[in-house]
């Protein structure tokens, strides 16, 4: 369990900077700017976005049980293929839709250790065991 916590705190800890980082950018970097009228964004949407994300990262972090943090996860997930449809559709190189799928696979793992921890959700492997130990097993038979 140790060890599953620390992998949910790196991940989720990792998940969090980038979107505060991405947030700032948003607001500051006139590269960052440009790309978003390069897209065909409107310029508030990148405001609205860089509000969304530094929200979103601060209650990723706040250890809470709640669903509100499940809506995080999702959102966050929205963001990450949209970000990649986005780059892609954009004509940018192969190269920038990488970073949205690896940080999407940065999420998925916090979000599924988090389902471990606070959730208490198991794994198949652990449900299976779980089968295995019980007393009164009973064989199935078609009837």
């Amino acid at each position: 369990m140790k060890a599953l916590k620390i992998i949910y705190w790196i991940s989720t800890g990792i998940i969090a900077l980038m979107m505060a980082f991405a947030a700032y950018s948003y607001m500051t970097n006139e590269q960052v700017k440009q790309a978003f009228v390069f897209l065909g964004f409107p310029s508030y949407f990148r405001v609205e976005l860089a509000v969304a994300k530094l929200i979103g990262a601060v209650l990723l972090v706040i250890p809470f049980k709640n669903r509100l943090k499940e809506w995080v996860y999702a959102g966050f997930t929205i963001v990450f293929i949209s970000a990649l449809i986005a780059h892609i559709a954009g004509g940018l190189p192969l190269s920038t839709a990488v970073m949205p799928i690896v940080m999407l696979v940065v999420l998925l793992v916090s979000y599924f250790s988090y389902l471990r921890i606070f959730h208490g959700v198991k794994s198949t492997k652990e449900k299976l065991s779980q089968r295995e130990e019980r007393t009164d097993k009973r064989i199935w038979q078609p009837v």
